[in-house]
């Protein structure tokens, strides 16, 4: 007899547990999402996370993470031209941009842990910088002296100078070192130092310097200033998978 309660109650305590683990399980919350190259469907505790905190680390990966704003760089002369021409009208869509997007990157809601607070302020401050780098660089090209009340102007005074320095030759040796240096890089050195010398014997070649030295000395130099370190482990991306209880992933083949 006593065996026999034994079993039942065996039999009822596991039953139980099952129940139990059941319930939990049909507790959980379908989330959807997509990465770099696959469709995940997530599934979280709503007893721990918010499917609106969620989403607004979602948005920090995945959506605020680059390209933030429209790209007008300029690659030739044609491209400062067109810039020059248009400036207002790219200023105009770059405020627009930037007033839609405060709003939605502001008010986003994040999971109450320190990583995902910290992502939520970097996130911030560098949207402010590359709005502002945007500004500053879509007017520099028909007003380089501009740069001078740069908020790059310490960081990346050796560009700003020579490009708003009335003294040329000033921008021509700053130029020249620029590509001296940057041919070093290349497969085929002495193709950037000829193409160098074909455009500063060009009558067009005060634009050419200001092409080298605003589009991609300044810019690269205050664009790299405010960059937060890559996460090149994908630590980030690892803990935002692990909110979830249990995760599917379909993606597609490198």
């Amino acid at each position: 007899m006593r065996k026999l309660i034994l079993t039942l109650s065996l039999a009822l305590s596991v039953a139980v547990m099952g129940q139990k683990q059941a319930t939990k399980t049909s507790n959980l919350v379908l989330y959807t999402y997509q990465t770099f190259n696959c469709d995940n469907k997530g599934y979280f505790d709503p007893g721990k996370y918010k499917k609106e905190e969620i989403d607004g680390v979602n948005k920090l990966l995945y959506q605020f993470n680059s390209g933030l704003f429209d790209n007008h760089t300029v690659f030739k002369l044609s491209d400062l031209e067109d810039v020059r021409k248009n400036k207002n009208i790219y200023l105009q869509q770059l405020e627009k941009q930037y007033q839609e997007k405060k709003k939605e990157l502001y008010g986003i809601q994040v999971i109450n842990l320190p990583e995902w607070k910290k992502l939520h302020q970097e996130t911030i401050q560098t949207f402010e910088n590359e709005y502002q780098l945007k500004k500053e660089d879509l007017i520099a090209y028909s007003d380089p002296a501009s740069l001078k009340n740069s908020k790059f102007y310490t960081t990346c005074k050796e560009y700003i100078d020579a490009v708003s320095s009335p003294d040329k030759q000033k921008m021509y040796t700053v130029w020249k070192k620029f590509v001296e240096a940057k041919s070093k890089d290349n497969a085929d050195p002495q193709l950037v130092i000829d193409k160098f010398k074909a455009q500063f014997n060009d009558p067009k070649k005060d634009d050419y310097a200001l092409i080298q030295l605003i589009g991609f000395g300044f810019y690269n130099c205050a664009n790299g200033s405010f960059r937060p370190d890559p996460d090149d482990e994908g630590t980030l991306y690892e803990k935002f998978d692990k909110v979830f209880t249990k995760l599917k992933q379909d993606c597609d083949e490198p």
